[in-house]
């Protein structure tokens, strides 16, 4: 890839084309966005220091951004090509900047240009991890935290007492995204079949699937276990903040 391919793409355009492909899955993912932010705000004020956790493209941050002028967001993640495309995305923009690390690494924090955070915000990307190397990272955020700082993780939780409740929202959900294929709204397959043709992004999209392989090998754990396990992390308060039929934000307040 040369210098002047990458400057000659169009950022926004794949910024926008993740979001569509997410909001396939994720019809209110809006609505968790403004919740998130809402608690920030509530929580650490107009102005905070903002850990972007597994941020991907940066769709937290560019809300935050765009909501806080004077908030300043720190994005880590492992993805290459998610990667590629927030530092495209986000070129010239003083108040971010982005980290390469692992998660599961133990030691991933180091990697971070602050030691501590007002708030650390997460979104359909935890349920990457096992139970106990997620309890860990809990530790690990607890820590990363100011006092009276707020961590946000929205995520899949779903509630297994009321399975008839989620069959009929699961019918619901495939016809909706039926229809939006039709109306050429990609999938998660078809955008990364996108992103690996295209010149800028195929080395990074192959490189990231030698990372994480197709799907995620964690499990999708309920809001109460989530907040049990932010309190033992260390966390003085902790509990479910928003949730759909499948989806949960929980909060963790240090």
């Amino acid at each position: 890839m040369s210098d002047s391919t990458a400057a000659a793409t169009d950022w926004q355009a794949w910024q926008d084309s993740w979001d569509r492909q997410q909001e396939w899955y994720l019809p209110d993912r809006e609505e968790r966005f403004r919740v998130m932010l809402d608690m920030v705000e509530a929580l650490a004020g107009p102005e905070p220091r903002v850990l972007d956790l597994a941020c991907g493209t940066g769709s937290i941050s560019d809300r935050l951004l765009r909501r806080f002028p004077g908030a300043r967001s720190t994005g880590v993640d492992l993805d290459p090509a998610l990667l590629t495309i927030a530092r495209g995305h986000f070129a010239g923009e003083r108040r971010i900047e982005f980290v390469t690390a692992d998660l599961r690494d133990p030691h991933w924090q180091r990697a971070l240009p602050y030691d501590t955070y007002d708030a650390v915000l997460t979104a359909t990307a935890l349920h990457w991890l096992k139970p106990g190397p997620l309890k860990a990272l809990y530790g690990t955020l607890a820590g990363l935290l100011s006092d009276g700082g707020v961590f946000l993780n929205a995520d899949h939780m779903p509630d297994a007492s009321t399975p008839r409740l989620n069959a009929a929202v699961r019918e619901l959900d495939r016809a909706r995204r039926e229809r939006q294929r039709a109306a050429g709204v990609p999938d998660w397959e078809q955008w990364w079949a996108t992103a690996k043709a295209d010149p800028v992004l195929a080395g990074p999209t192959e490189e990231r699937f030698v990372i994480y392989g197709s799907h995620a090998d964690g499990d999708e754990l309920p809001p109460a276990w989530h907040a049990a396990a932010l309190r033992e992390a260390g966390f003085g308060e902790a509990r479910e903040v928003w949730r759909s039929v499948s989806d949960a934000i929980v909060l963790g307040l240090k």
